[in-house]
């Protein structure tokens, strides 16, 4: 993949929630490079700084949007900021995620599994359902699911199950959109060395770009509903 392509997001808005870091920091970055505008999302609004100043470096706009997504006022609050500046988004990373702790399947307890569908499955559809409508009206959205690869690991099943939830709710969301201009895809990010990943993951957090990229830079009218992998991407001169 080119470090440019043939289809612009100069002046196109995206959000990118749990962008303070790992993954969502790279997706930023990436975004940004293409000449995308971008609202970082964070717990707490300083928690983006780091972020915030390496894209700096790039001629777009940014803003920082703050809330905790295992809330429903987490979610408000992130929809509001959105809301206030810049008003639309026409680019939806839904990114940010919670990952339990190891122990026994048969020992996991009902506020983990909460926990886990509530940042990861019911904010994603808020989300969604907040900045959807906006992008069927524009004629154009590009909204990316973050799932996983995770498999046979029954100690971390509430992220799994999870993560799982979400791939159906985006092939169902992709039926919805069929034949409009508003294009939903799953990313695989590959295991990586993140906090959550841990150290001994497969990958570096860096190869996730340019692959997390290419949902958002899918021409018109293009694959709805289509699985991305990060890995099988690299940039190319």
């Amino acid at each position: 993949m080119g470090r440019k392509s043939a289809t612009s997001l100069a002046g196109r808005w995206a959000l990118v929630t749990g962008s303070s870091r790992g993954i969502g920091r790279e997706i930023a970055q990436g975004l940004a490079e293409f000449d995308c505008n971008v609202v970082l999302h964070a717990r707490k609004r300083e928690n983006a700084r780091r972020t915030l100043e390496l894209l700096s470096e790039y001629d777009v706009e940014t803003t920082v949007v703050a809330g905790d997504l295992g809330t429903a006022a987490g979610v408000r609050a992130v929809v509001e900021g959105v809301t206030r500046h810049p008003g639309h988004v026409d680019i939806l990373y839904n990114n940010a995620a919670v990952q339990n702790t190891w122990q026994s399947v048969w020992e996991i307890e009902r506020r983990t599994w909460q926990e886990a569908f509530d940042v990861n499955v019911h904010a994603l559809v808020a989300l969604t359902n907040a900045f959807a409508p906006g992008m069927l009206s524009k004629g154009y959205g590009r909204i990316i699911n973050v799932s996983s690869g995770i498999r046979d690991l029954p100690s971390l099943a509430p992220y799994s199950v999870s993560k799982a939830a979400v791939d159906k709710y985006t092939q169902d969301l992709a039926a919805g959109l069929s034949g409009t201009n508003v294009l939903v895809s799953t990313l695989d990010p590959g295991w990586l060395r993140t906090d959550m990943g841990g150290p001994n993951a497969d990958h570096d957090v860096t190869t996730v770009v340019p692959g997390a990229l290419v949902p958002a830079l899918l021409p018109d009218f293009g694959p709805n509903g289509k699985r991305f992998f990060a890995q099988e991407y690299e940039w190319s001169e």
